[in-house]
């Protein structure tokens, strides 16, 4: 179980004839914390009858048990510091672990449950007609994808110029209050937001007023902190030797921020702009104000009802019809559709943070 090593250690002064003491100290093998979880897995699963245990308290209890025996083993043979260390460690991965578990549970219920209806019928048709089993979500991905683009084009040069005014221009107060209000901004439920877009329009248009144009609004409001905040920091990242070596040769500050600032700065940029697009493409409850839904396909965001993949998704399982089947198959294949669209836009943020960055070195 243990391999013993032995180290000479000076005691202060000399033995008689010259010689030093030593002291021995042990060292687990490195299989060792594994045996450890592998016994503890063993004694559970001896036990699991006799408490009706099920597979989350058998997970739990075999952490428990593996945790405690490779903090004893481990002071008994290496000593209290090294016992502490694996126990910290032992905490600090069982705590992913655990973060991990409804990552995991949560990718696996939706393959499993969307990959049925993922098929050409589900891209390419839309609910016109269909009263049970069939039809797609063709008008739902369009529509999801013509909001998206609009709130991308309200959003980021709005957050963007908001972001170089605060780091490059705003002092004093104003900073501060600007600043705060974005704060406040990020920390807003997002049906807020949906009251918001669709009180301003009521105003104007009357009460029942439902526009694609609304639900852009309304996810602006929720993304253009996300694109201040991010954007921001990035920009404090750029050294400020670059604008004082612009400055010294005569190039006025607009020019400086556009020609040396924002292409430095341009991956950080750009990976903050798409994960706060990923951020508001799957908000469900200001469209479900804004948009409502509808069964035909419509691309214009100023002429009536939009339907998108959250609230397609929403309606599908909560008014499913007879047979409710059908519907909430369809349903979990347009959650699936929206975990992959936010995984793509993550796997994109990534590639423009590695591809567009500055390069270093000569």
């Amino acid at each position: 179980m243990s391999q013993i090593s032995t180290a000479p250690v000076a005691t202060g002064s000399s033995a008689p004839g010259g010689s030093r003491g030593t002291r021995r100290t042990g060292r687990l093998a490195r299989w060792a914390p594994w045996a450890c979880f592998a016994g503890a897995a063993v004694v559970v699963g001896v036990l699991w009858p006799l408490f009706d245990l099920n597979i989350a308290l058998f997970v739990l209890y075999t952490v428990v048990l593996g945790t405690l025996a490779v903090y004893l083993l481990t002071r008994a043979v290496e000593g209290s510091r090294q016992a502490t260390n694996r126990l910290v460690t032992c905490l600090v991965v069982s705590a992913f672990g655990l973060a991990m578990v409804p990552l995991v549970s949560l990718v696996w219920e939706v393959v499993s449950r969307g990959a049925a209806r993922l098929d050409g019928e589900f891209f390419n048709s839309s609910l016109v007609g269909i009263v049970g089993e069939g039809g797609g979500a063709y008008h739902a991905i369009m529509g999801t994808l013509v909001i998206t683009a609009l709130t991308t084009l309200i959003s980021v040069p709005i957050g963007l110029m908001t972001a170089i005014f605060l780091v490059e221009y705003a002092r004093g107060r104003l900073k501060r209050a600007i600043t705060f209000l974005v704060d406040v901004m990020t920390g807003i439920p997002s049906i807020v937001a949906g009251l918001f877009a669709y009180a301003l329009f009521a105003i104007f248009l009357g009460p029942g007023i439902r526009l694609g144009i609304m639900g852009a609004i309304a996810l602006s409001v929720l993304m253009i902190p996300v694109v201040v905040r991010s954007a921001e920091e990035v920009l404090k990242l750029v050294p400020n030797e670059l604008r004082e070596a612009s400055y010294a040769l005569g190039v006025p500050k607009w020019r400086t921020i556009v020609k040396v600032v924002v292409p430095t700065s341009i991956a950080g940029l750009g990976t903050g702009v798409t994960l706060a697009i990923a951020r508001v493409v799957g908000e469900t409850a200001p469209l479900l104000i804004t948009l409502g839904i509808t069964n035909a396909t419509n691309l214009d965001p100023f002429d009536g009802r939009m339907a998108t993949l959250p609230v397609y998704a929403y309606y599908q399982l909560t008014q499913p019809g007879v047979p409710p089947q059908f519907a909430t198959d369809r349903a979990w294949t347009a959650a699936l559709v929206l975990i992959i669209l936010v995984m793509g836009l993550n796997v994109v943020a990534r590639l423009i943070s590695r591809f567009f960055a500055p390069k270093s070195g000569r």
